[in-house]
């Protein structure tokens, strides 16, 4: 009995290797109309505890996958949209998802698997149904467009791993087909080669000029309500998107700044026990997605996820970024993170971001107000910049002082009575 479930798992692997993972399609159906829908191939790597040791199995998802009609939902006035697939004795992956009104995005990412199950977990020393869960993986799209994703990308839950190929995904879908305008991801973009073209004759062109820097963002106020009304979150901050992107007016890769405007820009987002996000979302154009995770044993919290979705008026496609194992703005439960210093956070190689006058807290927010801030390295290094000058301008003055009571004292000495 062991040598077969041995043999299962060493087969699933084998193809999950050779890349000989099937493509399932997923729908979510209100009546006969479709709100969820996703073309997928995915391979899940887990780790678990045997008597003896840890073991990692790679399972992909099979071709017999089906729809929860149960669980999955197009989501209602209080309840998200959910896409929930079932494979196996127990196995579950689950996608939920939110609006901004003009983008949507994963707002959650979960994996249930049966430990049960000797078939992929030989030998596990417990028979527990465990349920891992993601949120802001960084999966988003502008509405009515389809979210596009060729290239691999895993997101990390827990003991687990879910790495997705060849997604096509669309949801709060107006039809019942994907839609033919795409929201590609940031990873296709940066792979994707032009096309080899033809030599024509040399022609004299004007190059379109260059973007003109926009200078320092305006500082905005931004804050998340929990489910009670009372504020959870609360940010003060001036941004600055530094991005990479295909220029059609000067039909070459540019690096463009793009500050966003506070008075045109909402904050939207959601509070929990161990995680915070904070969406910004400017004028339908731009979504900003920030994600903070608390470390519960350390009391320390941290910016751990950047996304971004941005309409810009000389590109083909909306520039899309997004990278869930940051470490910034770190900082101590029940005090705010505070950095006026200018900060560059690098998101991915095509985006990072600016931030100006920074102050961010998104946990334990008492009285609608800021606690203690805990200073960044920038800021501190910044004071004492005037007192090193400060002393050093001391003691030059001191010693122009002293070497000047000593000359004197000498000129003194050299007209002594006789």
């Amino acid at each position: 009995m062991k040598l077969s479930h041995a043999l299962a798992a060493l087969i699933i692997a084998w193809f999950a290797d050779l890349g000989c993972i099937q493509a399932v399609t997923l729908e979510v159906k209100e009546g006969n109309s479709t709100c969820i829908k996703a073309e997928l191939s995915a391979t899940f790597s887990i780790t678990y505890n045997t008597s003896s040791s840890t073991k990692t199995v790679r399972v992909p998802l099979p071709g017999s996958t089906t729809v929860d009609t149960v669980s999955s939902s197009c989501g209602t006035d209080d309840r998200s949209p959910w896409l929930v697939a079932v494979f196996g004795p127990g196995h579950a992956l689950g996608l939920s998802f939110s609006t901004s009104g003009s983008m949507y995005s994963v707002a959650n990412l979960t994996l249930q698997y049966n430990l049960s199950d000797a078939s992929i977990f030989p030998e596990a020393n417990s028979s527990d149904v465990v349920t891992v869960v993601s949120p802001s993986v960084g999966i988003s799209a502008t509405i009515n467009t389809t979210y596009r994703c060729v290239s691999a990308s895993t997101f990390g839950l827990g003991d687990a791993a879910v790495t997705f190929s060849d997604m096509r995904l669309e949801a709060y879908m107006p039809g019942n087909d994907l839609s033919t305008r795409e929201s590609v991801c940031a990873a296709d973009q940066t792979t994707t080669t032009a096309p080899p073209t033809t030599a024509a004759p040399p022609t004299t062109t004007t190059a379109a000029p260059a973007p003109t820097p926009p200078g320092t963002p305006e500082r905005g106020t931004y804050s998340v309500n929990n489910r009670n009304g009372t504020v959870c979150l609360l940010a003060q901050m001036g941004l600055q998107l530094n991005v990479s992107y295909f220029s059609l007016s000067q039909n070459k890769t540019i690096q463009d700044l793009v500050n966003l405007t506070p008075n045109l820009t909402r904050s939207t987002g959601s509070c929990e026990a161990s995680s915070a996000s904070l969406v910004l979302t400017q004028e339908g154009s731009t979504m900003l997605n920030f994600t903070f995770t608390l470390n519960s044993t350390s009391k320390k919290y941290h910016l751990s996820g950047v996304t971004l979705l941005a309409n810009l008026s000389d590109t083909t496609a909306p520039v899309s970024a997004s990278n869930t194992s940051l470490d910034y703005l770190r900082s101590t439960l029940g005090r705010s993170y505070m950095c006026n210093a200018e900060q560059t956070l690098f998101v991915v190689p095509t985006f990072s971001l600016n931030t100006f006058r920074l102050q961010v807290q998104p946990f334990e927010v008492t009285t609608d107000q800021f606690a203690t801030a805990e200073e960044c390295q920038m800021d501190e290094d910044q004071m004492l910049i005037p007192i090193i000058v400060g002393a050093a301008l001391a003691g030059l003055v001191l010693i122009v002082l002293v070497a000047y009571l000593i000359g004197r004292k000498r000129s003194h000495a050299g007209y002594q009575t006789i």
